[in-house]
Formats: structure tokens, sequence, C-alpha cells
């Protein structure tokens, strides 16, 4: 093995990423409207970012926090200021106890298939696609949003973002995007 090669980082992506986890940045907000309002602004301007999960050591009672490149922070800062979006902190990437969570659980129960996002559930029937059920969170929404879901086929049903309003209807439809690439 060359001397040059024995000291380089590796190039492991956390998932659905193009920059190498040490390369990465958390933002930090204050409650979840502003991370959704942070993902959709940041999102339309072509920044290479993720919702996920935040690591315990940097919870502060948002369940949702923002990865980006961190060699992006001060574009990105310009970016959110200009939309009167200011995060709580902006935390490098530099500790397997730093990493974010990831907010996927698949689970396959034969002839159904689970995927939970955060708190939320999703479960069709692998032959039908037909939903089966819907559950986890707390939010006022998650009735109706099972009521409109439930009984229906995956490509029939309503986008969870077109009717919830919670952070309950934002995990319910991370899980149904999930689904439907899986399906």
């Amino acid at each position: 093995m060359a001397l040059a090669n024995l000291f380089k980082r590796k190039t492991t992506l956390p998932p659905g990423s193009k920059t190498p986890v040490w390369d990465r940045g958390i933002l930090v907000f204050e409650n979840t409207s502003e991370v959704l309002r942070a993902e959709k602004l940041l999102k339309s301007e072509g920044w290479d970012i993720r919702v996920m999960g935040p690591p315990p050591e940097i919870r502060t009672g948002c369940d949702l926090v923002i990865t980006f490149p961190l060699i992006e922070e001060m574009k990105i800062r310009q970016t959110l200021h200009s939309a009167d979006l200011a995060p709580l902190d902006v935390v490098p990437v530099n500790s397997p106890l730093l990493q974010p969570v990831d907010l996927f659980q698949i689970k396959d129960y034969g002839r159904h298939l689970m995927v939970r996002a955060a708190n939320m559930k999703l479960t069709i029937d692998l032959e039908t696609r037909i939903i089966v059920n819907v559950s986890g969170g707390g939010c006022p929404d998650v009735p109706y949003l099972a009521a409109e879901m439930v009984g229906k086929r995956l490509d029939e049903a309503p986008h969870p973002k077109d009717i919830g309003h919670t952070l309950c209807g934002y995990a319910l439809q991370l899980a149904y995007e999930e689904m439907r690439r899986r399906c």
C-alpha cells in the first residue's frame, strides 16, 4: 500500500448525501415550523441538505435538524437570514456522537411492509398496495390523516403534506415517500 493512501480518509457517505459526514454540519432550530420553512427554502435554492433527527447531545425540543455541507455555512446562513430564519445553533459533525439520526425504520411483516419516519408509521399490504394502517404521533391531525388514507391504494391516497399541518403530517409524508420509493 502506498504511504499516501495510508492517511486518506474513508469516503463513507450518509444515505442520500453527496458529502462525507465529516464535511457536514447541523442546523438546529427552535421549532419544527422553522425547520420546514428552512428545508423548503434551501431545497428551492438547490442546496444539498437533509432533514434528520437530532443527535441526543444537541436536542433542543425540536425533533428535526437539517444537515448541510459545512463548507457552505456562510452562504446558507445568508440564504436563511434573507428569509428571516435564524438557526439556534450550527454544529459541525466532527464526532460519531454528533451523527444525526436517520428518520426511517423499515419492518417487513411478510405480506405487509411498515415504514416508520420519526414517530409516524405507514403500513401497506404488499399484494394490493392498499394502506392498512397509519399510526403514531400525538398530533391532533393523526386520526384525520388515517381516515383519509387507510383503505386506499398507495398511489391513490392523498399526500399527507396536502392534508396534514403538523410534525406528524410531515413525518407521515416522509414515510409515504419512502414507501413509494420501495414499492
